[in-house]
């Protein structure tokens, strides 16, 4: 079985109202690419990753007029993909939802949040809240209790396979991004970015609670998506000790596993696994950044036999296939990281 995880920027630019693709000459929201040039590149990506279950993060919009299952849908039957059926869980109100497509005749799959659901005022109960709820905690020591909440709730995944029976839960993430928004002066940077990393922490410890949660009861987890964060990403990160993936990894028999992840954090210096690219305008040049994950508990490790982030540089094969490698260069500014498990399906 192959599941993947694939950061789509600003997937819902593609679509109409109604769910249609808009694969016109129009500009999309990706810089000097038209919306045509943008789905055709996610054709050839998905088609060519050929995933049993797909974490979309920045899927398509859910609103009053907009409908992500419909649009999800109606692009995998563009595309005759195998993963055609799509699931989502809690919207938000960013236009970029967190959603699962996935091959009906291989798994079935359910929304399955866990935790105390959101109640006006009553208090926090041991555990984890619901990822649409309100986490409470002290984020700067000052003995004042700070309320976070998730912008992108995680989505929450029971999935069966349906040749064996075989439970996995799945959470599909995409924290915070850290990035210093309507700052003017350096002062103002610092403050917004400490700012958003403490939330950004905060929602690593509420994610990993439930991490903790599921490993007690001895479930199966796949914790994956875009964490906008890493070991060593920025300046910031000595006066908070530890980054999002550190937490949300864990150690022991807590702990999960990505091998991008181990690999980065051993090597905090030299060349390193990277799953974005982000054109920076002030020093006209490229930044790489390790950003997705798929991270699985101990028990699935034996199973795990090929992490790949699909890299158009690094990977030979993306790199040797001139319509793969251009397509992963328009699609998004992320590249799918596939995880190969060895299970019957």
């Amino acid at each position: 079985m192959r599941l993947a995880t694939y950061n789509v920027e600003w997937f819902d630019a593609l679509f109409d109202d109604a769910g249609g693709l808009i694969a016109d000459g129009s500009w999309s929201a990706r810089h000097d690419i038209t919306k045509a040039m943008q789905t055709d590149a996610l054709g050839i990506v998905f088609t060519a990753l050929d995933a049993d279950v797909v974490m979309v993060i920045e899927a398509p919009d859910t609103n009053r007029k907009r409908n992500t299952l419909r649009a999800l849908e109606a692009f995998a039957a563009t595309f005759d993909l195998r993963a055609r059926k799509a699931l989502m869980g809690f919207s938000n109100d960013t236009q970029q939802e967190i959603a699962l497509m996935y091959d009906p005749d291989v798994v079935t799959a359910r929304h399955d949040p866990r935790g105390q659901a959101p109640v006006p005022g009553a208090p926090q109960v041991a555990g984890a809240p619901r990822f649409d709820g309100t986490f409470r905690i002290d984020l700067d020591i000052d003995a004042t209790e700070d309320k976070v909440l998730f912008s992108k709730p995680p989505l929450e995944v029971e999935m069966t396979i349906r040749a064996t029976g075989e439970v996995l839960r799945l959470i599909g993430a995409h924290l915070k991004s850290k990035a210093p928004h309507g700052a003017t002066n350096r002062d103002e940077v610092m403050r917004l970015t400490i700012t958003n990393r403490r939330k950004q922490l905060a929602q690593a410890i509420w994610l990993r609670a439930r991490v903790v949660e599921h490993l007690d009861a001895g479930d199966p987890l796949i914790v994956m998506g875009d964490l906008n964060d890493g070991p060593g990403l920025d300046e910031y990160e000595h006066l908070f000790g530890r980054s999002s993936v550190e937490i949300i990894l864990g150690e022991g028999d807590h702990g999960l596993y990505d091998p991008h992840a181990s690999k980065a954090l051993l090597r905090r210096l030299g060349a390193q696994p990277t799953t974005a690219r982000f054109y920076i305008p002030q020093e006209d040049r490229y930044l790489q950044a390790l950003l997705d994950y798929i991270m699985v508990s101990r028990d699935l490790r034996p199973k795990a036999r090929r992490w790949r982030i699909w890299h158009p540089f690094d990977d030979p094969v993306c790199w040797r296939t001139p319509e793969l490698h251009e397509a992963l260069l328009t699609a998004s500014d992320h590249f799918p990281v596939t995880l190969d498990l060895d299970v019957q399906v």
